[in-house]
């Protein structure tokens, strides 16, 4: 039996992206409903490495990361990989990544990609705030290590990245890396140290929070698939997978790697791919870990949680069906140990991830190209948990006809 509900606005998913949009909605005077088919951030929010990545602006496809692709693609193990079966399904994807990475658009997208972390930084400490979640924030910074001055010079880029938006940050050596962070390999011989970078408590616990504040402004959660939405008179219709439909004034997509079936009936073609990524979770006692520790050149992270030790990352291009391959977890606990002699590797917890990913490393932020009505907030890659709250600003915005915090062009859905 058909059933119809009227709603303000309903937000399609509820990942980090949708409740930190409720929330910021909520603030705005706006009546928030997420809709998901599982619940608040069971899908790619509930495990990833817990970091506000706000020095992170440069984009994936660079000279320096297209140059290193054969070399990476050659070890089904490494720090991205693309599955056979899946190649030609990905093929247009890769022609896509490999433009981005001309100097022309790495050049674009890292201004675009600057200023929405000035929006993302601005508007997670009004959240934090807001919200009451300053005590699941730590500020401990992050060591990003290198196995040699040469690697360390390769970073540049990244550096003069960093200064022009104003992070602090400093290169370590010696007995300076070994305060920061005791009982490293003697292969680590240098590191860039950000003190002011920022981890969550636990990424999941952090998400739930965040969607339990915008509940108790007015939000509300309704677990339930989407199969479609569309522009009916003056709203959306929202067809339900047990066959009932809902009304809304206004729709957010933000489905993360499940948008496109969304979007591509509306006319939208938006070249969204599944980066896989990988983790262990450890028990705490593992090691005497002191921050989160980023191996940049093995493609890998280590965040201490309130869960326990993360060892994560990777990339594993393979769409959303194919089954996990573990062994890419296993290859990175692997590593960690290499680096981190001591480190305990058992006991750990798997898991694996779909990080929503778009060819330039720019979320898609935008209407729809038929309904003005209908704004699509998703892509954002390895940057979900770090640009939550900007995405959630600047959808209120766009739903309110407010100004935009930032010029939303580059972020176009419209934009390929």
């Amino acid at each position: 039996m058909t059933t119809t509900t009227s709603i303000d606005v309903a937000i399609i998913g509820a990942g980090i992206i949708g409740v930190s949009t409720a929330f910021k909605l909520q603030e705005a005077g706006r009546t928030a409903v997420l809709i998901d088919r599982k619940g608040i951030a069971e899908e790619t929010s509930r495990g990833n490495a817990g970091a506000f990545a706000f020095s992170d602006v440069i984009p994936m496809a660079t000279s320096g990361v297209l140059g290193k692709l054969p070399r990476w693609l050659s070890d089904p193990l490494g720090p991205l990989t693309i599955r056979p079966e899946y190649l030609p399904q990905i093929t247009p994807w890769l022609l896509r990544f490999w433009r981005a990475g001309w100097p022309d658009k790495v050049a674009a997208s890292l201004k675009a990609q600057s200023a929405m972390m000035r929006v993302a930084r601005s508007e997670l400490e009004a959240l934090v705030a807001g919200a009451g979640l300053d005590g699941m924030i730590r500020r401990d910074g992050v060591l990003e290590l290198y196995e040699s001055e040469d690697e360390l010079k390769k970073t540049a880029r990244d550096d003069a990245a960093k200064s022009a938006e104003g992070i602090e940050f400093r290169h370590v050596r010696g007995a300076e890396l070994g305060e920061l962070q005791p009982g490293l390999s003697p292969r680590i011989t240098c590191a860039t140290f950000i003190p002011k970078w920022q981890t969550v408590s636990d990424p999941y616990d952090y998400a739930v929070a965040v969607g339990q504040a915008a509940m108790a402004r007015g939000a509300s959660f309704r677990q339930a698939e989407v199969v479609q939405v569309r522009p009916e008179g003056d709203g959306i219709v929202i067809q339900l997978s047990d066959g009932s439909t809902l009304r809304a004034r206004q729709v957010v997509v933000a489905g993360g790697a499940w948008s496109k079936r969304l979007t591509a009936p509306l006319g939208d073609d938006i070249p969204l791919e599944t980066e896989r990524g990988y983790n262990t979770t450890l028990p705490g006692y593992s090691f005497d870990l002191k921050r989160q520790l980023v191996f940049g050149g093995h493609g890998f992270v280590v965040t201490p949680l309130a869960s326990g030790i993360r060892v994560g990352g990777a990339v594993e291009l393979g769409g959303l069906k194919l089954a996990p391959n573990f062994k890419r977890a296993d290859a990175m606990l692997t590593k960690a140990a290499t680096f981190m002699p001591g480190l305990v590797t058992t006991g750990g917890k798997q898991w694996m991830g779909f990080r929503p990913s778009l060819p330039d490393s720019l979320p898609a932020i935008g209407f729809s190209r038929q309904s003005r009505n209908i704004v699509y907030a998703f892509g954002h890659g390895h940057l979900g948990l770090t640009q939550s709250a900007g995405t959630g600003k600047l959808v209120a915005e766009l739903l309110t006809g407010a100004a935009p915090s930032l010029d939303l062009t580059p972020f176009s859905p419209q934009r390929f």
